[in-house]
């Protein structure tokens, strides 16, 4: 079974995103626990705690159909000492905020060198800032999502991916989400079936399909290739609706969080009922 849903607002309180996702038809979805443009927040007080988890009980969300998202501002292999200082402190209180709310993994973007350290310094000091976080922690997975690869962020190889896990303590606590357009963007071509299974394919060897924990369905505004992240809607952009279909089909993406962050809300419900009948047809 393939779970779906989409990126929601969490404005109001977390337990306002479970409702949103109802209002789409989701069975899965992702939030901020906080604002993602901002260091600090207000601690959650046991009132939104109990709320979040009193709707997601109601409405059937377990934990697994669930895919939190970090802030922006977090950079894990910061190559100066006081930047990587503040990006790990303010990881960590995005997985204990996951812990209170009883979510049992947190998504990620894996971090930039900046031009300053090599690409497998920074990849090591990611690693590093999962473990210190991991520690710190329980029960919650560190999800690394794949990115388009613009600037100097790493992550958008899945050798990068591979690289990062292998310098983790405990592998039962990392995994990946794989986002479409970050893909796409980053030289996986994904255009056809027989090129979306090649790509999975190269996931899978790479990787390993054990570590997949997510995914982010986006089309993609930008060209093949191309290290800009520019997401569209489903069918609206040079991926093409043949590699979602072919997603849906794949049994090795079974019983996961798959979430869209495509640009128009308003046909989320349409594009959620549009993948589900893929995977009947």
């Amino acid at each position: 079974m393939k779970y779906l849903g989409a990126h929601v607002s969490a404005a109001g309180g977390p337990d306002q995103a479970v409702l949103r996702a109802v209002e789409i038809g989701a069975d899965a979805f992702a939030l901020f626990t906080k604002n993602q443009r901002q260091w600090r927040a207000k601690p959650l007080d046991d009132a939104t705690v109990e709320a979040f988890r009193r709707a997601c009980q109601e409405h059937g969300f377990g934990p697994g159909q669930i895919l939190p998202h970090d802030s922006y501002l977090i950079n894990l292999g910061h190559p100066d000492a006081e930047g990587l200082a503040k990006s790990r402190d303010a990881f960590l209180d995005e997985m204990q905020r996951c812990e209170q709310l009883g979510l049992t993994l947190l998504n990620f973007h894996p971090g930039s060198h900046l031009k300053k350290i090599s690409e497998s310094e920074c990849l090591t000091r990611i690693a590093e800032s999962i473990n210190h976080a991991l520690d710190k922690t329980r029960g919650v997975t560190a999800v690394i999502e794949n990115t388009a690869g613009q600037g100097t962020n790493l992550g958008w190889r899945f050798e990068h991916l591979a690289e990062i896990i292998e310098q983790v303590d405990d592998k039962a606590r990392v995994g990946v989400c794989i986002d479409t357009c970050h893909a796409f963007a980053a030289g996986y071509d994904l255009r056809t079936a027989e090129a979306c299974t090649a790509t999975l394919d190269e996931f899978g060897s790479v990787v390993g399909f054990e570590y997949l924990r997510g995914m982010h369905l986006n089309d993609a505004k930008s060209q093949l290739a191309s290290r800009v992240d520019r997401h569209h809607s489903l069918g609206q952009g040079n991926i093409g609706l043949e590699a979602f279909t072919t997603l849906m089909r794949d049994p090795r993406i079974d019983g996961i969080p798959m979430v869209l962050e495509t640009i128009e809300p308003e046909i989320w419900a349409e594009e959620i009922a549009w993948l589900r009948a893929q995977a009947t047809d």
